[in-house]
C-alpha cells in the first residue's frame, strides 16, 4: 500500500496501459532473477488506472512489453482513492494485489522461503515540476535495477 501526501493531483490519462509515469503515480519493480537483465514494472495513477509489463533491461536498452492473457487469475487487483477533506485534496493511496501466475515464466515465482528477489518501490509527484521518491535510490532513471533494494520471502 502507499500513502501518497498530496495537495495537488496530476492525472489526466484515463486509460490502461497509458504513459502512466508522465503524471502523478506509484510504481514498484521486481527482478525475480539476477542472471536475467529481465523484471515486472507495475504503475498505478490517482485514478486507479494501471500499467503491467515485462521489462528486458541489456544495459540501459529497455522497452516493456504488455502482458499476454491478462485476465481471471493473471490479472491485477488494484484501488487507488483520493482522499479530501471537503473539496480539498489532502491525500491518496494506492492498494496493489500481483498474483504470481502473472509473473511466470520468469524464475523463482513463486518463491518459497528465503527466496530474494531484487525490487524497488516509487512516487512521482508532478505538482512543482517532476518529484520522485524511491525506496532505493538509483543512479540514473528508475530502470537502474542493479541499484534495486533486495527482498527476502519469509
Amino acid at each position: 500500500m502507499y500513502n501518497c501526501e498530496d495537495k495537488k493531483i496530476t492525472s489526466t490519462l484515463k486509460e490502461d496501459f497509458a504513459d502512466l509515469w508522465t503524471e502523478d503515480v506509484v510504481e514498484a519493480f521486481f527482478w525475480t532473477d539476477e542472471k536475467t537483465p529481465m523484471y515486472f514494472e507495475y504503475e498505478l495513477s490517482p485514478m486507479n488506472y494501471e500499467l503491467p509489463i515485462l521489462v528486458p533491461n541489456f544495459h540501459g536498452d529497455f522497452l516493456g512489453w504488455r502482458p499476454w492473457h491478462y485476465d481471471g487469475d493473471r490479472r491485477t487487483r488494484h484501488a487507488a482513492h483520493i482522499n479530501k477533506n471537503g473539496d480539498a485534496v489532502e491525500s491518496w493511496t494506492a492498494e496493489i494485489f500481483i498474483p504470481y501466475k502473472l509473473l511466470k515464466p520468469m524464475q523463482n515465482v513463486p518463491p518459497q522461503k528465503g527466496t530474494k528477489w531484487r525490487a524497488n518501490f516509487y512516487r512521482i509527484d508532478h505538482d512543482n515540476g517532476n518529484t520522485e521518491w524511491s525506496w532505493q535510490l538509483t543512479r540514473t532513471n528508475f530502470h537502474d535495477y542493479e541499484r534495486f533494494g533486495t527482498i527476502v520471502f519469509e
